[in-house]
């Protein structure tokens, strides 16, 4: 039987899923807000560039994705997906994981959370997105940022 430390450490569990995915929804509605006003694609935006770009001339997985973001908050997309479609598709798994990290994942979910969680499929679609994007060939040269 809990006793009164097991109560008080349980509310504290609840009250700490509860404080990140404030925390996470905090940080995600003020980028929204910053993307929303700021143009990532106007001439001396104060949005960094992707420093492999710049560095090296090719695509990272997440190169566009400010400019994709952008376009997001603009409801624009077609132009996200241009920009990013790799982010576009994994927005929804984000947040499954997400709401997992938090807590508040639905049991009936849990077996997609642990698809998702699998830290090797996220190094093969981010690697193998690298690698395809700076394809020069078509349908290759699609995955590039418009």
């Amino acid at each position: 039987m809990a006793g009164p430390c097991g109560a008080g450490a349980s509310w504290l569990r609840a009250r700490s899923r509860y404080a990140t995915l404030a925390a996470v929804t905090a940080l995600g509605a003020g980028a929204f807000f910053v993307l929303r006003r700021i143009d990532p694609t106007v001439a001396g935006n104060p949005l960094p560039p992707c420093p492999l770009r710049a560095l090296t001339g090719l695509y990272c997985p997440g190169c566009g994705s400010t400019r994709c973001l952008h376009a997001l908050t603009q409801f624009d997309l077609p132009g996200a997906l241009a920009m990013n479609p790799l982010l576009v598709i994994s927005l929804l798994p984000l947040a499954v994981l997400l709401l997992h990290g938090a807590g508040l994942l639905p049991q009936r979910l849990l077996g997609l959370r642990n698809v998702l969680a699998a830290p090797k499929l996220w190094l093969v679609l981010l690697v193998g997105y690298g690698v395809l994007r700076n394809l020069p060939w078509f349908p290759f040269t699609l995955l590039a940022p418009g």
